[in-house]
């Protein structure tokens, strides 16, 4: 009952921060209640009967740990999807927090959703428990503590209906959120679609496990979610891995549309870039091992490119040290990156952090050590609108991300239709 009566108050919350977070966006297509047809409100014209009637079932998996802050929010999201034919499959993995509890509370509300329970064994595990479970054609994972825009499933399903069996992947983009659910600044918005194993292995552009909406016959040809990263305790690339194998035997297709919240949060994998240079390093050896005939510059331009996302990651943390050394790591792997302001700007900013951490400590154990507080600083980015996103995506990029998006382009250009002799070795590996 005090789950109930609490659940009741947050989901009143979680739906007027949906509400806000959906306002912000001018939906591209609306619902004709009275028609009871799909109507674009740049054509105004019915949807076609195919998709009114073909509409298979979609499974979302959702693992879950320690996730009471965020789960009824996510799930609030994935009930409130406009195509409603879903089944959804939450694994609590071991959570000791009142996860399991929201979750069933909100199961006596819609019969769709389910919960299982395993000890913790890792988000690879527990999507795969998830998959095995679902009945769904097609699945689509999501992450304890992301959310989506109503209309992500509906899209990507009539996509994949148009596309036919050749497209394994359909995914979205996806805007950056902090803990309480506002728009940041980051967001991934790539264009890379069709045979796309080469540009894979060079950048993870899809972004996050929660984009993309994934042909269910794709797990039964390479496997599921590879568990020898959390057995090694190097979680973190899961998501890549799996993206990979699919490419190497069908395409991808993209939604360009904003239509994932990505939630950034100090406590999550991702901040974590020791466990995930740990896990890149895994799997790019793994695949090096496979794949021989891939040209030596994808690597290198690969490991440049997740260097210089761990340097960001480690420098949010405030470990600069840590940041400057993977800044040195990006440079030995690209010579190139020393011809970017963008590196300099970086490199400056943490060496200036580093004095200043200096400075801070001598004056506390040297002068006053009882009087020196701390405050934490306020957030580096004003209150945006999707829109804000959408144009700050519309400008031609500069600098280092538009050295890598060139570089995936002339990737693409390269190997898009190129089969390599590795790809049926590889496939089931996980």
């Amino acid at each position: 009952m005090l789950y109930e009566c609490w659940l009741d108050e947050k989901m009143s919350y979680v739906t007027r921060n949906l509400r806000g977070f959906v306002s912000r966006v001018k939906p591209l297509e609306t619902i004709n209640m009275e028609s009871n047809h799909l109507v674009t409100e740049e054509n105004s014209t019915p949807v076609s009967d195919q998709f009114v009637l073909a509409q298979p079932l979609v499974s979302v998996i959702v693992p879950a740990y320690n996730a009471e802050m965020y789960i009824a929010q996510t799930l609030h999201s994935v009930l409130s999807q406009t195509y409603k034919n879903i089944e959804v499959i939450v694994v609590d993995d071991g959570s000791r927090d009142g996860t399991a509890q929201i979750v069933e509370a909100i199961m006596r509300r819609d019969n769709r959703v389910t919960l299982l329970h395993q000890s913790n064994s890792g988000v690879a595990a527990a999507r795969n428990l998830a998959i095995e479970k679902s009945r769904g054609e097609y699945i689509a994972p999501i992450d304890a503590d992301d959310i989506w825009f109503p209309q992500k499933i509906e899209k990507q399903v009539r996509c994949m209906l148009h596309e036919g069996p050749s497209t394994g992947i359909v995914y979205a983009w996806s805007v950056h959120i902090d803990e309480g659910g506002l728009l940041m600044s980051g967001f991934n918005a790539s264009d890379m679609e069709g045979d796309v194993f080469v540009a894979s292995v060079m950048n993870n552009f899809i972004g996050n496990a929660s984009a993309p909406l994934i042909r269910r016959v794709c797990f039964d040809q390479v496997g599921g979610y590879g568990v020898r990263f959390f057995k090694q305790n190097a979680q973190g690339c899961e998501d890549s891995d799996l993206y990979i194998r699919i490419a190497a035997s069908y395409k991808y297709r993209v939604i360009k549309e904003f239509l994932v919240g990505y939630r950034k949060r100090i406590g999550s994998m991702s901040f974590d870039y020791r466990s995930m240079e740990k896990s890149y390093s895994i799997l790019m050896e793994d695949i090096r091992q496979r794949y021989p005939d891939i040209s030596s510059f994808v690597y290198r331009w690969s490991r440049s490119r997740h260097y210089l996302y761990f340097s960001n990651q480690s420098q949010l943390r405030a470990h600069y040290g840590a940041s400057i050394l993977y800044l040195c790591k990006a440079v030995r792997m690209d010579i190139v990156i020393l011809l970017y302001s963008e590196f300099y700007q970086r490199l400056r900013a943490n060496i200036l952090q580093l004095v200043k951490q200096a400075a801070i400590f001598t004056v506390r154990v040297v002068h006053c050590p009882s009087a020196w507080t701390e405050k934490k600083n306020g957030s580096d980015y004003g209150e945006l609108a999707l829109s804000d996103i959408m144009l700050n995506n519309s400008r031609p990029r500069a600098g280092l991300s538009k050295l890598y998006r060139i570089r995936l382009q002339r990737i693409q250009r390269l190997f898009g239709r190129r089969k390599l002799s590795g790809e049926r070795e590889f496939h089931r590996s996980v």
